[in-house]
């Protein structure tokens, strides 16, 4: 019997896990990345446990770690650097675990490089779908030379991001499936604490409309994290990334505190500038091309979903695929089936819930955040607010890819 082979686009935490799990089960996985290395270990991701127990049936939980500093502090800051004890990301229910997206990606490669072919800087270009497979076009480019090949597979997994190449040549082009939140994020490392807090301290300054989330790790540096709204995304792109965030953080005076994030900003080495948005989609599959995480339904970083759910999708996937052996789109369509209503639910508390927690939006959501810290000052506070909140962080605990 011919062993399978499936292509997989996207060498992200969707990827590996999709590589490893169909290693797992019997397939033969291509997985092809259009950089020409590896990257860089990224910026904050929380793990909740819906991404811990698809992470755990791995094999990759301990390898992945926690970066969660017990003996961290989160402060609600203002510009002139007045700090009151607030709750920080990894106070939420769930107890979320602080990583880079790095530390997950490394411990999938670990298991994945030696058993999977690996291309770099290889991307495809047309798609071709027959009942039986699909012919790819994949164009390689090494230095300065592109050279295209054309391969069968019997199946294709998009696991390429927000814009994703396989989702255009499959289903159409991105306007018909990004729902745009009007938001702008920001994101680095940090290569120094803010002078008068200790490196691993957390800091929120939250206003109408912007914030600057600063997430302290066990053994690396700090990230920083701005946001903000705005009703003209295209102009935000078109000037240097730190003039658009001094515009957005402006006119009023930035302080020391914020000050100090944008300067350390603009000298970064690496920075993540982009607009947010979620994909919403009818269907993610067809009878041979399937998508999954952020291709599929990017969640946006306001869900803190966005790693377990490509965990729990890459895993289901493999389940699927495994107890439909004989009939790719049936297993296709149970993929989508079981998933969509998990997906669903998190891109509603994402808009509803999470965006207003890391961006205020009025000045209603102000006194709210307000009220938290006063509630939020000691232990006991903490500890109500926690159960107070707690409902809305339940469906971050399903284990959605259980057998």
């Amino acid at each position: 019997m011919n062993t399978p082979r499936a292509l997989i686009v996207g060498m992200g935490i969707g990827g590996l896990a999709t590589a490893m799990r169909l290693h797992e089960i019997g397939w033969e996985p291509v997985l092809v990345e259009r950089a020409p290395g590896r990257r860089a270990a990224g910026y904050f991701i929380g793990l909740f446990e819906t991404g811990r127990a698809t992470d755990e049936r791995m094999g990759v939980l301990d390898a992945i770690g926690n970066r969660t500093d017990p003996a961290s502090v989160t402060y609600d800051i203002n510009r002139e650097g007045r700090r009151r004890p607030g709750m920080g990301y990894g106070d939420l229910p769930g107890e979320p675990r602080l990583i880079l997206r790095g530390d997950i990606e490394a411990a999938l490669y670990d298991q994945v490089a030696s058993k999977t072919e690996i291309r770099y800087g290889t991307t495809p270009v047309a798609l071709d779908e027959h009942p039986d497979g699909v012919n790819v076009t994949l164009a390689t480019t090494v230095g300065e030379d592109t050279t295209e090949t054309t391969e069968r597979f019997g199946l294709v997994i998009g696991a390429d991001g927000l814009r994703s190449t396989v989702r255009r040549l499959a289903f159409g082009p991105d306007s018909d499936y990004l729902r745009p939140f009007h938001h702008i994020i920001g994101a680095t490392v940090l290569k120094e604490a803010v002078p008068g807090f200790r490196p691993n301290d957390g800091l929120i300054l939250a206003e109408p409309g912007r914030s600057v989330w600063v997430f302290p790790f066990t053994d690396h540096q700090p990230g920083v994290l701005f946001n903000y709204r705005t009703d003209d995304e295209d102009a935000q792109f078109r000037r240097p990334p730190i003039e658009s965030l001094r515009r957005a953080f402006g006119p009023e005076p930035t302080g020391p505190v914020l000050e100090n994030l944008l300067t350390q900003f603009e000298q970064a080495d690496d920075v993540l500038f982009d607009s947010t948005h979620q994909v919403v989609m009818p269907t993610w599959h067809t009878d041979r091309v399937v998508l999954l995480g952020d291709s599929a339904w990017c969640l946006t970083l306001y869900s803190g979903m966005g790693a377990s759910s490509s965990l729990a999708g890459a895993d289901f996937l493999g389940t699927t695929l495994q107890r439909n052996s004989d009939n790719i789109p049936r297993a296709l369509r149970e993929y989508d089936q079981r998933l969509r209503p998990f997906i669903a639910t998190q891109q509603h508390l994402g808009r509803k819930e999470g965006l207003p927690m890391f961006v205020p939006q009025t000045r209603r959501d102000i006194t709210v955040r307000t009220l938290i810290q006063k509630l939020t000052s000691n232990p006991a506070g903490k500890h109500v607010m926690k159960t107070v909140i707690a409902g809305q962080f339940k469906s971050k605990s399903l284990d959605i890819a259980a057998p």
